[in-house]
Parts: structure tokens; sequence; C-alpha cells
């Protein structure tokens, strides 16, 4: 059982529409589906009678909708209750922040931010590993910011006059292996139809589906899954026990393609990714130490000759 489904499930008896409940809980109509579904199947009944327009509430919904109400409103306070001290609050920072990021771009990044704003704390919030979960973590108001990459491919389901956002940088992602006596993995692959290891990044995360559109528009590439994980560094250390082919940002196996641990998988630059490395905020929820960092990271994303931007550069060479 997950919260968001109660809140998906309360939001959708309000307004009897799956296109408009799943618009105002910032998912697209599939997942917001997907999620109606769980908490059917984790209920064991049906709740929503799909079979007519507008839908309705079955009778075992309309007898849940108070019960999920009531606990929706309990949940809130008691974590209202057990935050910490408004004068610990009013100088800490949440992040929700993709797991590659906050090891290859965030310590740097943030650094240099702070010696422009007074003292503050930062907290971050675990990587959820898919897109729709990590988004929901600002939409929720689990989190002041989301640092997450971003490509034309892979569309997040964010009202920008709500949810504006920063270009931080780029970054370039390709696929990698171990060396091979016979040359790059992925293109041996290509040249002789054999199936190529690869490290799946699965269907809902980040890379997952940016890798799904990149196969989808590039010759047919036969993927044998190996291994499944949403967290870069465990393809990086899968990839480097030989294992297969992972597709990994170029800051985070810099050294390992140095010292020839890693290499390329292919000579072809059309199998490898740039992409964005973003920061959203919520506009609608706001505090002085949240608006204050806001203004100064927008300074630093906008300045030539900046740390930040050398930190960008860094990462995206």
């Amino acid at each position: 059982m997950e919260l968001k489904w109660l809140e998906d499930f309360c939001c959708l008896a309000e307004h009897l529409s799956f296109s408009k409940a799943a618009s105002l809980r910032g998912v697209s109509q599939p997942a917001f589906s997907r999620r109606i579904r769980q908490l059917e199947e984790w209920m064991g009944v049906t709740l929503i009678n799909r079979a007519i327009y507008p839908s309705e509430l079955t009778h075992e919904g309309k007898r849940f909708l108070p019960i999920a109400v009531q606990t929706v409103q309990q949940w809130y306070y008691h974590r209202l209750a057990l935050r910490p001290d408004p004068a610990i609050e009013q100088h800490r920072l949440t992040f929700s922040a993709l797991h590659t990021l906050t090891v290859t771009f965030f310590p740097d990044w943030l650094q240099s931010i702070q010696k422009l704003l007074p003292p503050f704390s930062s907290h971050l919030s675990p990587d959820k590993g898919g897109i729709e979960d990590n988004i929901a973590s600002l939409l929720d108001g689990d989190s002041d910011f989301l640092l997450t990459y971003a490509h034309a491919s892979v569309p997040f389901q964010l009202d920008q006059t709500r949810f504006p956002y920063l270009v931080l940088g780029t970054e370039r992602v390709l696929p990698v292996s171990r060396a091979h006596p016979e040359g790059p993995e992925l293109d041996r692959a290509l040249a002789h139809g054999t199936d190529m290891p690869f490290l799946s990044y699965g269907d809902f995360s980040f890379f997952g589906v940016a890798l799904n559109k990149l196969f989808a528009n590039r010759p047919p590439l036969k993927r044998r899954v190996v291994h499944e994980n949403t967290i870069s560094i465990g393809h990086k250390a899968m990839a480097i026990a030989g294992w297969g082919v992972a597709w990994l940002p170029m800051s985070l196996i810099r050294a390992e393609l140095a010292d020839g641990t890693l290499v390329p998988a292919s000579s072809d630059p059309a199998w490898s990714l740039t992409i964005e490395i973003r920061l959203y905020r919520h506009s609608q929820r706001s505090r002085p130490i949240v608006d204050e960092f806001w203004k100064a990271a927008d300074a630093q994303s906008l300045a030539p000759h900046t740390v930040m931007n050398r930190i960008v550069r860094k990462t995206s060479k």
C-alpha cells in the first residue's frame, strides 16, 4: 500500500475522470490508471466502474472513500506533528535527486551556491527509481527541489507555470563495456546479428525510458538482458565485472575510460545521448531559504564564469 494510491483514489472520486485526475496528480493517464489498479489489487475489490462514462465508484468504492480520505488526513497530520522545530526547518533545504547526480554533480554544485547564502543544511530524499515516483516527491511537498536529468524523449508531466526549472548543465551518456579483443561490443553485435549482453534500467526509470526511445530510432539491436537495476552506479560495477554493455554518464566513468577499465561499446556517436541536468521547484510552496537558494542557483546558471559552470563543463566533457 502506498499513500499516493489513496490520494489518487480520492482525486478520482472527486472528479470521476481518469484524464483530469491524472493531470491534477501530475502523472500520465496510463500511470495513473496503473496506480488505481494497484490499489484495487491490494484491496482485493473493484473500486471504480469503468464500464460507463463518466466513471463512478462501485458500492465498495463508496464504502472505502471516507476511510481513504481519513487515512490521508491522518498521515499528513502526523507528518506535520513530527516535523523538526520551525527554527531548524527555516534553514533546511530538502532535495529529491537521481542517485547518480548525488554522487557526480550535487556535492560541488551545492558547495558553490552555499558560498553565496547564509548557513543552511541540506537533506536528500532517496531516489525512488521511477520517473513519476521521483516527481511525486516534489508534487507532494516532500522536497523543496528536484534535481534530475531531462531529455526530449522523456516527457515530464509537469506544468511549467507551477513547476519552473533551471538548466544547470548537460551530460553525455554512452554505451560502455569491458574491452573485447574483437572490438566494441555493440558494434560486433550489430555486425554479426548476435545478442548483446545488456544491463537494463527497466522500463520506468529515466534512463530506461530514454534508452527505449533510442533503440526505437536506431538500427535493430538484439539485446539479452543479463541484469536490471535503476541505479547507474550499480550498472558501472556490473560492466567493470564484465557482465555486458551499460549506458553510463560520462562523469561517472571518466577515470575508468582513462585507464581502460571500461571502453566505448560503439564507435558510432549516435548511440550516445546528451541530456540536461535540471533543477525543479514547486512555485506554490515557498519559504525564504527556498526562494534565496533558487535565486542563487538561477544566477549561477546564467553567469558565464562561475564555479557552477566549471562544474558543469567538467561533468559534460
